[in-house]
This record gives structure tokens, sequence and C-alpha cells, in this order.
């Protein structure tokens, strides 16, 4: 970057090095790709596990499954409706799993014993660009499940109950994606730069109820998010009373 005379030295600073992957002119952030795919490879190998051999009475890994899928088909029930969860409950059930492993597989995982070329792995939910991508997935679920159940019929709801709404509802639709990805983001990432300034400062005895505190956090995250993203997707199906 060219300074300016009046710049400082300092204008030229960057924060964190990241590994990036160049196709073309396309410029991939390696970290978050590498962490995902090792948290997906570690969550559909827990399922295979899980499924393989299943018995009537469930046990073990079985039994911590059937309990996700019990918990999950609730979660979407109850926000979508009896009507039309089980067609999002794949949706739905993704987002949690994906944001609860990531969020736990950040605390828990050694990334750190992993070397790459630039920067460090860790969870990939404590980026921006992979909770604004999975905020915008809802977005799009939401526009989706309104024009197919409604059509044109969907954007009546713009200018419930009067028309002096409409650019209150249009700047709504903005707030929802931003609300839900700097939601997760800025909570993940604060767990962690908390967990690793008091290892610096003071290892080993001190940090363990700060990771504890943030695997609870971490989880409640991971609810919060796949509630909303059910809320907004009912929202869109049902009609305005």
């Amino acid at each position: 970057m060219a300074l300016l005379p009046f710049s400082l030295p300092f204008a030229e600073l960057e924060v964190g090095h990241h590994l990036y992957w160049q196709i073309g002119d396309l410029y991939l952030h390696g970290q978050v790709f590498l962490s995902s795919w090792i948290l997906i490879g570690i969550l559909l190998a827990l399922v295979l596990v899980g499924t393989r051999g299943m018995k009537r009475d469930p046990v073990g890994l079985q039994n911590l499954l059937e309990f996700l899928w019990d918990f999950i088909r609730d979660l979407a029930r109850d926000q979508i409706g009896e009507k039309y969860y089980r067609d999002w409950l794949p949706f739905i059930g993704t987002l949690f799993l994906f944001i609860f492993v990531s969020n736990w597989g950040g605390a828990l995982i050694p990334w750190k014993i992993i070397e790459l070329p630039e920067g460090e792995l860790g969870a990939p939910t404590a980026d921006i660009n992979t909770t604004v991508a999975m905020a915008l997935l809802v977005s799009l679920a939401y526009f989706y499940a309104g024009l197919s159940r409604k059509g044109l019929r969907f954007f009546e709801l713009y200018v419930e109950p009067t028309p002096i709404m409409l650019p209150f509802k249009i700047i709504e639709e903005f707030t929802k994606p931003l609300s839900l990805s700097f939601r997760l983001f800025g909570n993940i990432l604060a767990d962690e730069l908390a967990v690793g300034v008091l290892v610096y400062l003071v290892p080993l005895i001190v940090p363990l109820p700060v990771m504890l505190l943030g695997l609870f956090t971490s989880a409640i995250q991971a609810l919060i998010f796949a509630t909303l993203a059910a809320f907004y997707i009912g929202e869109g199906l049902h009609e305005a009373h």
C-alpha cells in the first residue's frame, strides 16, 4: 500500500497472517477450509460409527445420536410447525451440528500442532467469512420458503399492517443476517482470545473455568443460531395474522 506524504509508518501494519489459496484471480481462505474439512470429517466419522449395527435399545454413541436427532427435531418442529418442519429438518440439523462441532472443536482440538506455511488453524466459526456465509444461507432459505409457499403474496408482509412499514421491513431483512453472523463470530472469537490471554498470563489453573464456561457458551451459540434460523424460516412459511 503506497503511503501518502502525511501517513504514519504504522499504517502499513497488518493484524494477523492467513493462509490463502489462489485459484485464478480468486483468493480462498485456506485456514477456514482446512479446519472445516477436519471437523466435518470428525462429525461424519462419529455418525458412521454410531449408526453401524444399530440396536433396538440404543447404547453409547447410538444413544447420543438419537438424543441429538430428537433434540433437533423438536427444535425445528417448535419453530417451523408440525406441517412443514420435516422439509427443513436436514438444513436446521446441519447448521446446528456444524456450528456446535466447530465451536467445541476450536476449544478442544490442539490446532497449533498442525503447522501451516502461514497463519494457524482454529474454529471456523471464529472467522467472519464462515458466519456471514451461514447467515446468508439462512436468509436465502427464508426467502425460498416464503416464495415457494406463498408466491408473490410473500411480499405482502412488507406492507402489513400499513405501507408505512415498508422501509423498516426492508432494513430488518438486512439486520437479520448481520445479527446472526456477528453474534456468533463475536462470541466465539472473544472466548478464544480470553482463553489465550489467560493461558499466557496464568497457565494451568485459572484458564480451566473459563474454558468450561466457553464450552457452555459455545453450545448456547449453536442453539441460538439454529433456533433463529428455524424461526425465520417458519416466519416465511406461515401466513401473517
